[in-house]
């Protein structure tokens, strides 16, 4: 089975204007995060896009776009199995991450990561079964368990929309 995971990230943050959100993926999971200096990639990939590429590239799209990539360092080590696992339906990005957070029914997994260009510095993905984990009294039980959390949270401003939780849109999953 081929791999389904990697080390590394490349995120594209931008504001999608509504008639391209249903074509439009943001995540993509690297096997690691080199392959983003390659010069496969910049020859082939960032400095001559497909015509696909290029009509639903963040400039044309959307607005306000920025491609960050990332080092994974939580875990520090990948298990094997997981290497294969099917992709996750639904997922939370992130600032922080608590391991207790596992605990919690309906979390697959948790992988922290570091930024290698861009910002913000660090980013955690948290994959959910369902889209309702983060409102679960158990989700709840361990963000407010943490003095620190109880501590900030008072200073913290979100974006509107955040955090939020997106629906894995490519590939399909099987019906």
């Amino acid at each position: 089975m081929a791999k389904t995971r990697g080390t590394g990230l490349l995120m594209l943050w931008t504001d999608v204007d509504p008639p391209y959100e249903a074509d439009f993926n943001a995540m993509y999971e690297l096997e690691e995060p080199s392959v983003l200096r390659s010069a496969a990639f910049l020859d082939d990939v960032r400095f001559r896009p497909s015509p696909w590429r290029q009509k639903s590239s963040g400039g044309h799209v959307g607005r306000n776009y920025i491609l960050n990539a990332y080092r994974q360092i939580f875990p520090a080590r990948t298990n094997p199995v997981e290497l294969t696992m099917g992709m996750s339906p639904y997922l939370q990005m992130g600032r922080m991450d608590i391991p207790d957070y596992l605990t919690v029914p309906g979390v697959i997994r948790v992988r922290r990561f570091v930024v290698i260009d861009g910002q913000p510095k660090y980013l955690t993905v948290y994959e959910f079964e369902r889209p309702d984990v983060p409102q679960s009294a158990a989700w709840n039980k361990v963000r407010d368990g943490n003095p620190w959390t109880r501590r900030i949270r008072p200073h913290l401003r979100l974006d509107e929309g955040s955090p939020a939780v997106f629906r894995r849109i490519y590939p399909e999953e099987a019906p």
